[in-house]
């Protein structure tokens, strides 16, 4: 896609489905998908949020191009001050199911958007998530549904992970992985959205 193409249109700075049918249901269509491909390992030290809006923040900036509005997220759920991994195994997705079990943990997502001028803004969304306490089966059941696969915390609310959600406090729509409220203010304000 060339420069005249990309003009005023929406850069998605994410491979993400989900983000991506989040975007269609407010009646966004991206004129290009452009992944980031950046290294999202946590900082030394690195807090949850801050980790969240330093990884939106580098996607979006590595991906905008003059002319075009671009919009990038990034997720993290945590436990305390811990951060859980994208489950890249069944072994870690069970570790982190294992950890949830029970308790509260916070799903902190991160937008990030360049306008065409070039300025950046972004919102970064708490929300709190219960989890049942869940038994091995439910565990091993989830496991082999495969739905964890490459998510963090190793679950997806959107599937069948919601029958673990004892409660929520927060964006719905930001655990899975954009907030819709917030990144329409954001695209709102930059002028990409009418008032």
């Amino acid at each position: 896609m060339n420069q005249a193409e990309l003009a005023c249109g929406l850069i998605l700075a994410s491979s993400s489905p989900r983000r991506l049918d989040l975007l269609a249901q407010i009646g966004i269509v991206p004129s290009a998908i452009m992944p980031a491909g950046i290294d999202e390992s946590p900082a030394p030290r690195e807090l949850p949020r801050p980790h969240a809006q330093r990884l939106a923040r580098e996607k979006v900036l590595r991906v905008a191009q003059s002319g075009a509005y671009t919009l990038a997220a990034d997720t993290v759920v945590a436990v305390g001050r811990r951060i859980l991994p994208k489950a890249d195994d069944i072994d870690q997705a069970r570790k982190c199911l294992t950890l949830l079990s029970g308790r509260r943990h916070h799903v902190f997502t991160a937008i990030a958007l360049v306008a065409p001028d070039g300025k950046l803004t972004s919102r970064c969304v708490d929300s709190a998530v219960i989890f049942a306490r869940l038994t091995s089966a439910q565990i091993e059941d989830y496991l082999v549904s495969g739905e964890w696969r490459g998510l963090a915390g190793g679950y997806g609310i959107q599937g069948r992970a919601a029958s673990f959600v004892r409660s929520l406090s927060g964006s719905y729509s930001g655990v899975v992985g954009l907030p819709l409220h917030e990144t329409a203010n954001l695209l709102r304000g930059a002028g990409f959205l009418r008032p």
